[in-house]
């Protein structure tokens, strides 16, 4: 049977010595959360002497190397004061060498540093069972010698009876008994260490696993496919063969996030994982990254156009829909890819490698691929320096907006302005947006940006109200990562308040793709902004996708009509049935069209008779700074007003 219990483990008297405050709190953290109660600590090595002949602790866990007095001369101490000859001591080192040296000074066992919580535990476990063994067996010991005495007493003494005999007798074989009984509790403890070993493994491989896999998807993460990388960089440069890394990104995923959820996007990604392990080699290797990022590694390619193969694999792979709860997803992927050697000779130039040229891929039109070019490097230095050079700008107010206005064509009226930002950089001078605003899309800067034309165009709309110019509204193009924000309606409702601009003066531009990605969200958004009284319009209408069902359901006032089939409607007979198209469309819906990127008089007479409402271009004015428009609104308004007089 057992001679002790789990609350004997417990219960046992623990100190802790070491030097380090933050090792004393992790161990005692440690052991208390596994249950131990009787814990004393202390940073002071020359006190444990002192300690341990008041309290007779049943296991010290010691740090050999402490200032002043270290380990070694701690337990030469504890020798010259124990009783029993056993030394309870745990030794904590991360120095090899003291291991065996601790071990023929006394200690039991040893913790290697940096600790493995689950050894620590198992070690602890263990020697406590070992040390209350120790004293059971010590006191077995004590009741026999006293057994032995008594009856060595008795038999120089006068002869007990048979029956006295008989009786010691019995007490002999009770203590036996106890004795045998400590000895099948030895084997049982040392059976429990067995499996508490077994497990202690399992545990280990355990941790193992997740600590080279990725948690959602089982894939290999980063760290498992840099060593993989590694010993297949290192037997290509042996074997003078070649092997290729694809860095993949899935396109849209964040939009699946946003609008359907978490739980959605990680099933989205799990089904991404088993489609692209099912499409390559079992000798390759598929690691997922880190968000909507994965990476394959080919170790054996004969050729690069082998990894364009795999990539026209995946590319086709991923094209059927994912099957998600109720919903039909379907998600692209853009994919860079360099091959060793040409483009790289060690793990962390390969994979930026492919990492540039998928973003190449990406914006060539999203679900394809490209090889790394040696020019990409220098183009990402560029953009890392431009996106830089964009922080640095929104932090010293560097841009400005520069305003053209939409006239109306049958009165000549100006009606509004579109607001268009500029950076003056301070090297590279007056920057349009073409510049730099794809690099704000693709760095997350678009948002703040956006954000800061819309207070700004807000405040300056108002300026000029309270100067007294005659009433206009401002648009502003409004992107998607700002549709989708969270926070989107309360940032307009909350720059309207702060700018004192009445919401009615305010137009927000959105494209087809932005309204046509989630209908039914979009409606929701654009009804709370036409019930606060903000204009709304499609931008480049007819270069985008509309369902006509969805179209008369959303409360847009505006329709305009792209510049492309504007600049072409004299000499191109298709473009010019397209404004007509469009026209007659914003008419049957009753909304007001407006023409962009009108140049000619002979665009604006056409666009006129067909009883388009408004016009935007070059023929009326370029943008222009906010004190240049300020008198070209008040000239515009002076001459309407004559030719009325």
């Amino acid at each position: 049977m057992m001679i002790h219990t789990a609350s004997d483990i417990l219960n046992a008297k623990i100190l802790i010595v070491d030097d380090k405050e933050a090792n004393v709190l992790l161990l005692e953290r440690l052991l208390r959360r596994a249950g131990y109660t009787s814990i004393t600590t202390t940073t002071a090595s020359h006190a444990v002497c002192g300690l341990y002949r008041q309290n007779r602790y049943d296991l010290i866990l010691l740090d050999m190397q402490m200032p002043g007095m270290d380990g070694f001369r701690v337990m030469e101490g504890l020798n010259e004061i124990e009783l029993d000859g056993y030394l309870p001591v745990l030794v904590i080192t991360a120095q090899p060498e003291h291991k065996l040296r601790a071990l023929q000074v006394g200690a039991k066992d040893f913790i290697t540093k940096p600790f493995d919580l689950p050894e620590v535990l198992t070690r602890i476990h263990n020697m406590l069972q070992v040390r209350l063994l120790h004293r059971k067996s010590v006191r077995h010991s004590l009741v026999l010698e006293d057994t032995v005495q008594a009856l060595r007493e008795i038999e120089t003494g006068l002869r007990t009876t048979q029956a006295v005999l008989s009786d010691e007798k019995a007490a002999l074989d009770d203590h036996v008994d106890q004795l045998q009984q400590a000895n099948e509790t030895l084997v049982a403890v040392t059976l429990d260490a067995q499996t508490l070993t077994k497990e202690t493994i399992k545990a280990k491989d355990e941790l193992e696993y997740l600590a080279h896999h990725d948690a959602l998807t089982g894939l290999p993460n980063r760290i498992l496919l840099l060593d993989r990388l590694s010993k297949a960089i290192e037997l290509a440069r042996r074997q003078s063969g070649q092997l290729a890394v694809l860095f993949m990104d899935l396109d849209q995923f964040k939009h699946v996030n946003d609008s359907l959820g978490h739980g959605v996007g990680d099933q989205l990604l799990q089904s991404v994982a088993q489609r692209l392990v099912a499409c390559v080699r079992q000798s390759d290797t598929v690691s997922r990254q880190g968000g909507d990022e994965f990476v394959l590694l080919l170790p054996h390619i004969e050729r690069a156009e082998d990894a364009a193969i795999s990539a026209q694999k995946i590319l086709a792979a991923l094209t059927p829909p994912h099957r998600i709860e109720t919903h039909d997803l379907q998600v692209g992927v853009s994919i860079g890819i360099s091959v060793y050697p040409g483009d790289g000779q060690n793990t962390d130039t390969l994979l930026k490698g492919a990492d540039t040229a998928m973003y190449y891929a990406k914006e060539s039109g999203r679900n394809n691929f490209k090889f790394f070019e040696k020019n990409m490097h220098e183009r990402a230095v560029e953009r890392q320096s431009m996106e830089a050079s964009l922080r640095l700008g929104l932090e010293r107010q560097e841009f400005v907006l520069h305003y053209q206005p939409k006239v109306d064509l049958g009165s000549g009226t100006i009606l509004g302005v579109e607001a268009f930002i500029r950076w003056q950089h301070p090297t590279l001078g007056l920057l349009r947006p073409a510049q730099f605003v794809p690099v704000a899309e693709g760095c997350g800067l678009i948002v703040p940006m956006d954000r800061w034309v819309l207070r700004e165009a807000c405040r300056q709309v108002q300026s000029w109200l309270a100067a007294g110019l005659p009433p206009i509204t401002v648009a502003i193009n409004t992107s998607a990562l700002e549709f989708r924000a969270t926070d989107f309606l309360d940032n307009i409702r909350i720059t309207l308040d702060d700018t004192g601009l009445e919401p009615h003066y305010l137009e927000l531009e959105l494209t087809e793709s932005i309204l046509m990605r989630d209908p039914e969200s979009a409606i929701s958004v654009l009804g709370v902004l036409a019930d606060l009284g903000v204009t709304l319009a499609i931008d480049d209408f007819g270069t985008g996708y509309s369902n006509l069902s969805y179209l008369k359901q959303f409360p847009i006032h505006t329709f305009k009509i792209d510049q492309s089939f504007v600049s072409q409607m004299t000499t191109n007979p298709d473009d010019a049935n397209i404004v007509s198209a469009v026209i007659g469309l914003g008419k049957s819906l009753k909304r007001r069209v407006i023409a962009e990127g009108v140049e000619t008089p002979e665009q604006c007479a056409l666009l006129l008779a067909q009883q388009c409402d408004e016009g935007q271009g070059y023929y009326f004015s370029h943008p222009m700074a906010p004190e240049a428009f300020a008198t070209l609104h008040l000239s515009y308004s002076l001459c309407v007003n004559t030719c009325r007089t």
